[in-house]
């Protein structure tokens, strides 16, 4: 049951809007500098690799052991560290729509609501994960799964690629996520605060997709 549920919260049929973000992709489309599968894959791999893994998935892992603990006040303390991390105001704004949609949902799946306001999208998803038993590094392989194929569904669109470029790009970074939560798992379990997710491409790209003259995306 709790790898059916683990499925369900990947899901792109999860309706928390995921499939309207591309998290800068599409302004480094617009720019050009991403034009094809081989350079789509590169920054999608770069930005997992850089910047989620090294502060959202250890983060993620210390929300998954604050709830197991019912460590409410910790919980709401990465929260407002995960959201003060955020590059760009539509980057806030997308994990705070995404968590509101999930928290909304959260009666409808037999859960509670989350008990404090703007929660964010990694702190609503650990919350369900911990809540139906899964176990926190599985539920980060998830996390991190969902939002890999959320960026190559962006670029299938925005680039555009083929169905079967994105399949392979999926597969290649499929292949790196196992070490990349093994040392989420690491940075989660020492002392102080999580590696630093500094990416400045990334964030600048974020922070232009603002003023972009056309946009499919909403960041």
């Amino acid at each position: 049951m709790a790898l059916a549920r683990l499925l369900q919260l990947a899901s792109p049929a999860l309706p928390v809007g995921a499939y309207s973000y591309s998290q800068g992709l599409e302004s480094v489309i617009a720019e050009g500098a991403v034009c094809d599968a081989q350079t789509a894959a590169r920054w999608i791999g770069d930005v997992l690799e850089f910047s989620l893994a090294r502060m959202e998935a250890p983060l993620f892992l210390r929300c998954c052991g604050a709830w197991a603990n019912e460590d409410l006040s910790s919980v709401e303390a990465l929260n407002a560290q995960f959201l003060a991390s955020r590059e760009s105001a539509e980057l806030r704004a997308e994990t705070l729509q995404m968590g509101y949609s999930l928290n909304r949902l959260l009666p409808d799946l037999g859960l509670v609501r989350l008990p404090f306001d703007e929660p964010s999208f990694p702190a609503a998803f650990s919350y369900a994960a911990t809540a139906w038993g899964i176990a926190p590094s599985d539920a980060l392989l998830a996390y991190l799964w969902s939002w890999a194929e959320n960026q190559v569904m962006a670029a299938l669109k925005a680039v555009p690629l083929g169905q079967t470029a994105g399949q392979r790009m999926l597969l290649d970074l499929g292949a790196r996520l196992p070490e990349l939560v093994e040392r989420a798992v690491r940075d989660a379990r020492a002392a102080g605060l999580p590696p630093g997710n500094f990416a400045p491409g990334f964030a600048l790209r974020a922070a232009r997709h603002e003023t972009l003259y056309s946009r499919l995306f909403r960041s």
